[in-house]
């Protein structure tokens, strides 16, 4: 048996766990991939939160999580309602709104540089039918967070996919029932449908807290960070520290920051979750 898992079992060791364990030796040192590291204790640390472009990145960061991820869920939310409905053509638009979250990261961002063009894009061609003078997008700080943002919602397939499975799953006994005793349908939503669906909200609002945190990217081809620094990710600041700068250690120590908030948002969003997640077995412990 050990035979037929060792490969899985080497592969993990060489390319997740020895990566992992190394990374965290090197928040501790200054190390620039060509010359041995040095050990600097919590020097790297103490650094990044005195760096002015750390603080950037978290604000960049946060302001995209709190704005986009609700508004991404409740996109998701009604594309799958209204795909849950008889219509026609039902698997065919099903399958459309699905397709956008299969491009690639690097080809959607081409695409949405494009469109958010303010002489050629697409996005001003249309505000200029109503008479709007569409703004500058990518080109100005008060807007490219906000172009990127609106950018993420090409992305709300993938979470109607599994609003959907979510909605089939709901039994049609409890919105029978509701029905014969004079429920409207937004009573039925809100103390049937929402109730019942609740885990698959727990489940997006995670992944896409994970997501939101990770945005690299859109920044990487689309804004280099800019301008002024409005499009400085979290992640794009480490990734210049390490193969810009060349700054492995400091890096590292960014790495591993990311990865204990994203642990205890994730916590906290889970010791929280008995309030609102409904499960069929009972509350969870």
């Amino acid at each position: 048996m050990y035979l037929f898992i060792s490969p899985w079992i080497i592969g993990f060791l060489i390319f997740a766990l020895y990566p992992i364990l190394s990374s965290f030796y090197y928040s501790f040192t200054e190390y620039d991939i060509i010359h041995p590291p040095k050990f600097v204790g919590l020097a790297n640390y103490t650094e990044m939160f005195h760096n002015d472009l750390f603080w950037k990145s978290v604000v960049v960061t946060v302001r995209y999580t709190f704005i986009g991820v609700p508004i991404s869920m409740l996109l998701s939310l009604g594309f799958a309602l209204l795909l849950n409905q008889t219509i026609p053509l039902k698997g065919f638009f099903r399958t459309a709104m699905y397709f956008p979250s299969m491009v690639s990261g690097v080809a959607m961002s081409l695409l949405w540089y494009w469109i958010f063009n303010p002489q050629i894009g697409l996005f001003n061609y249309i505000l200029s039918w109503f008479g709007i003078q569409g703004p500058s997008w990518l080109m100005n700080p008060d807007t490219a967070l906000y172009a990127l943002i609106i950018m993420s919602f090409w992305g709300a397939g993938a979470g109607m996919i599994l609003f959907l499975a979510g909605l089939q799953g709901v039994p049609s006994s409890l919105v029978e029932a509701a029905e014969l005793d004079g429920a409207g349908r937004l009573r039925i939503f809100w103390h049937i449908t929402l109730p019942m669906i609740s885990p698959v909200l727990l489940f997006q609002l995670i992944m896409g807290l994970i997501d939101s945190f990770q945005v690299f990217t859109q920044a990487f081809v689309m804004t280099q960070g800019g301008p002024n620094y409005s499009t400085w990710f979290y992640v794009y600041n480490l990734y210049t520290s390490a193969f810009k700068e060349y700054r492995a250690g400091y890096s590292s120590a960014l790495a591993w920051v990311l990865l204990i908030v994203v642990m205890l948002c994730t916590a906290l969003i889970m010791k929280l979750s008995n309030r609102f997640v409904h499960y069929e077995g009972g509350v969870n412990k």
